[in-house]
């Protein structure tokens, strides 16, 4: 189709020529501003041209800039969540979301140097301010207001898939000072099997981290756990060693090779702790798993306990120090965890074979214990938990419990059976913050024959995170 320009003249023209018109000039003779204004249209036609290729090749450009963009901006999508992934994955908190900023007259909030922001080095903590109360018999007669964690938590990334990850114990339940002490430390070599096409199939970290065994341990926090009080065999602990983890398809597992005593800075028996575990997910809201331990043997005089906690204590030697130079632990457990839409069911059972080498009497223990812990969503954001816990040793061992540490742990009071019921009402403001309302009423028995009474905790807590 002729451009309009051109109609326009060329009717024109064919009104000018036609005969009979006024035009002051013979039929045959040609006006020479027609033929100008048809030489001005056809200059116009071939500028109109080249306007048009010309904006078709910006067009074309600004097309190509616009896929260029959405491919940098994907590549960067992808890269950070390749950043965020190893904290997640190892129980980190998640990267905090940007915040707005500070209303007028709000404190001013502490920001990293450049060099530190430009490093993506991320901190985070949490903590929890506890009200406790128990019996006569209990671990806080007193009625005691406590800092009850508070944690610092420092993730930076160091070359490639490479990562640190670093915590600072301010606080925590089970200290009995209030002294600083390191949590995990450690570096992630992540996605190692990548460079043969198998990502997530072998990954290792080494330094100190958390001993593999059971579930629990990954939810023990005050922001993760449902419930202020734990479980009765509540098994978690920190050791320096090697760990390597991974998952294919509905399978996970995690293995470690670490020291297995309390002592941070020394070693006192060249054998090692060895755990495990592996799990299967058959459904997205079923996670089944198996895991296994052996202390390792440990020494008597030098490691006294063992890295991992159990019920409200660790492992150590039952007879005196004048017979016995070591002892040890081998430790079996079946978890599991159900999901629904507001709620959760978890279960775990176990056994623990206990031996030392005491010369002047038979200190070998057996012991199982189990949980079951439910969560449901009351309505948003308040919800309600239970959980209830044994633990039987019928040969007697030196269970704590919610009790004075002093007399059931260090003491000579071992208990044949302990038992605890833990309700928990809790309400969530935000994902960052949470208030918790429990009582645990706890009982058992002594080896010699005895109730244990007045052990039962009223306990509530407010939890943060940052």
């Amino acid at each position: 189709m002729r451009p309009l320009p051109t109609l326009l003249f060329y009717a024109c023209g064919g009104i000018l020529l036609q005969p009979g018109v006024a035009s002051g000039q013979p039929a045959d003779s040609p006006d020479a501003s027609i033929q100008e204004l048809m030489e001005q249209n056809r200059l116009l036609q071939a500028q109109l041209q080249a306007q048009q290729k010309t904006i078709d090749a910006l067009t074309m450009r600004v097309n190509q800039l616009d896929q260029s963009n959405a491919q940098q901006q994907q590549q960067l999508q992808g890269l950070q969540q390749r950043l965020d992934q190893p904290a997640v994955a190892a129980g980190l908190p998640a990267p905090a979301a940007a915040q707005p900023p500070p209303a007028a007259g709000a404190p001013p909030s502490i920001s990293l140097p450049a060099a530190l922001a430009d490093a993506d080095i991320k901190i985070s903590g949490e903590g929890g301010l506890a009200f406790f109360n128990t019996g006569s018999a209990g671990a806080f007669p007193n009625a005691d207001f406590r800092v009850d964690e508070a944690r610092l938590y420092v993730d930076a990334p160091i070359w490639k898939n490479v990562f640190v990850h670093s915590e600072v114990d301010l606080t925590t339940r089970e200290a009995d000072d209030d002294g600083v002490y390191m949590g995990e430390f450690y570096v992630d070599f992540e996605n190692i099997s990548g460079a043969w096409g198998r990502d997530d199939l072998l990954n290792a970290r080494i330094g100190r981290f958390n001993i593999p065994f059971g579930e629990e341990y990954q939810t023990r926090t005050v922001m993760d756990d449902a419930l202020i009080s734990h479980s009765l065999s509540d098994i978690w602990g920190f050791s320096q060693g090697l760990e390597i983890y991974g998952r294919q398809g509905p399978f996970d597992y995690v293995a470690a090779v670490q020291d297995g005593g309390v002592d941070e800075l020394h070693t006192y028996n060249p054998d090692k702790s060895v755990s495990g575990r592996v799990g299967y997910n058959p459904q997205d809201w079923l996670h089944v798993s198996a895991s296994a331990l052996r202390t390792g043997r440990l020494s008597a005089s030098g490691d006294q306990l063992s890295a991992l906690w159990f019920d409200e204590g660790f492992f150590r030697p039952l007879g005196p120090a004048a017979t016995t130079t070591e002892f040890d632990a081998s430790l079996y457990e079946l978890d599991g965890v159900a999901h629904w839409d507001g709620g959760d069911v978890k279960a775990a059972g176990g056994a623990v074979r206990f031996d030392d080498n005491n010369r002047a009497a038979n200190d070998s223990r057996r012991l199982t214990y189990y949980y079951v812990e439910a969560r449901q969503e009351l309505w948003d954001p308040l919800y309600a938990a239970a959980r209830f816990s044994h633990i039987s040793a019928p040969q007697g061992y030196p269970l704590a419990g919610q009790g004075n540490i002093g007399e059931y742990f260090f003491g000579n009071q071992d208990a044949t059976e302990l038992s605890r019921l833990s309700f928990d009402l809790g309400y969530r403001f935000g994902q960052p913050l949470v208030l918790k309302v429990e009582y645990s009423p706890e009982w058992g028995r002594t080896l010699a024959d005895r109730d244990r009474n007045n052990e039962d905790l009223l306990a509530t807590e407010v939890g943060f995170e940052f």
